[in-house]
């Protein structure tokens, strides 16, 4: 443990929160000079402090003993770049616009990477009237279907909900175009454009 690093995220986020040490340690039950020797490292919480401190600061625990937080780059808005996290085990789909740790049934999910369709996986898109009309020919059974599809623009995804057994037929708003993601739950996540 680098007791360094973690003063020094400590001092960091007493800082974001505008509060003085005395007021941290008020909270914590501990004395101001016990902050202080913390955010000098010179010495670390006591492991019963590490709850107290990550509900106060709002970071998990395992972030404290770690000692840093990534910064969080902007992505501009575009939520072409939306990040799509699935949890294996109840298919809970979580989108994120930036960089999060991202949990679901107790384990930390990683963002899913998404393929280019190749011609035989793209799904079949015509127009109808004002929309796009979105078929496939995927199996759409229990052990192996299109769990979800989001249509993408530089401003909104707009998010299609699928369940085995259904037919995929879709009809989305023709809003310019944007790029279509769906996620199969036996070769994951795949996009094309539209």
């Amino acid at each position: 443990m680098n007791t360094e690093k973690i003063g020094g995220l400590l001092r960091r986020l007493r800082q974001e929160c505008q509060m003085t040490q005395k007021q941290i340690a008020a909270h914590l039950g501990v004395s101001d000079k016990t902050v202080s020797k913390w955010e000098r490292g010179q010495g670390c919480p006591d492991i019963s402090m590490l709850p107290p401190l990550s509900a106060l600061f709002g970071i998990p625990i395992e972030k404290l003993l770690c000692g840093d937080l990534p910064s969080e780059r902007f992505l501009e808005g575009n939520m072409k770049k939306t990040r799509y996290f699935v949890c294996p085990h109840c298919g809970n789909l979580t989108l994120c616009t930036g960089n999060a740790s991202v949990s679901c049934c107790g384990r930390v999910l990683e963002p899913l990477e998404a393929a280019k369709a190749t011609d035989s996986e793209e799904l079949e898109v015509s127009v109808i009237e004002q929309d796009w009309y979105i078929t496939s020919h995927h199996p759409m059974k229990k052990e192996n279907y299109i769990s979800f599809l989001a249509f993408a623009t530089g401003d909104r995804i707009q998010i299609y909900k699928q369940y085995p057994e259904w037919d995929l037929q879709l009809r989305i708003p023709k809003r310019g175009h944007g790029t279509l993601f769906w996620y199969s739950t036996v070769t994951g996540l795949h996009y094309q454009y539209l």
